[in-house]
């Protein structure tokens, strides 16, 4: 014998039916789902264009009660050059690859040039092709000049505590003049 549940309308259970279950979801609460998220959207996007133009229209408000002593810039959105010129060192770059390429273009001409470093002390920069060819022909320095050490805070100190001393004698314990 076939049972027949309640909820089956009085047919009975089986396999093959070709039926589909009364309980799937509809189209209708997909749908109204899709339409109350577009309509959410929309009102969220206005609301936020609305509070954005009354804080604006409050700003605007609120500046002009300053001082008429202060001189404040109206459009703060646009940048004049001699503004970009009283900015300090470091800018940003405008173009970094034109800006790179002139850095090392004057690189190279300086370490390919002559020059001086330091004209009253007589320091003068030459080309690096030149500059190999003389380490080349004399050679590094390995040794310093006789009869000059290469100064030390040590020896910088030293020699002002014996330059300050007027007495001769030693001031500390062990130490030489």
């Amino acid at each position: 014998m076939t049972e027949i549940h309640p909820g089956s309308q009085g047919r009975p259970l089986g396999h093959g039916n070709g039926g589909f279950e009364r309980e799937d979801l509809g189209a209708k609460p997909i749908v109204a789902f899709i339409v109350t998220v577009v309509v959410l959207g929309v009102v969220i996007y206005f609301g936020i264009w609305g509070m954005f133009h009354v804080l604006d229209k409050q700003l605007a408000k609120d500046d002009q009660s300053r001082s008429p002593l202060i001189q404040v810039q109206t459009d703060t959105r646009t940048i004049q050059d001699q503004q970009i010129k009283a900015f300090p060192e470091p800018r940003l770059e405008d173009n970094e690859r034109t800006e790179i390429n002139d850095t090392r273009y004057a690189e190279d001409e300086r370490l390919n040039s002559a020059g001086w470093v330091d004209e009253k002390a007589g320091v003068v920069h030459i080309p690096i092709e030149r500059a190999m060819e003389l380490i080349a022909q004399r050679g590094l320095p390995t040794q310093p000049q006789a009869g000059t050490a290469p100064s030390s805070i040590v020896q910088t100190g030293r020699a002002a505590a014996s330059k300050a001393d007027t007495g001769g004698q030693k001031t500390k314990k062990g130490s030489k003049q």
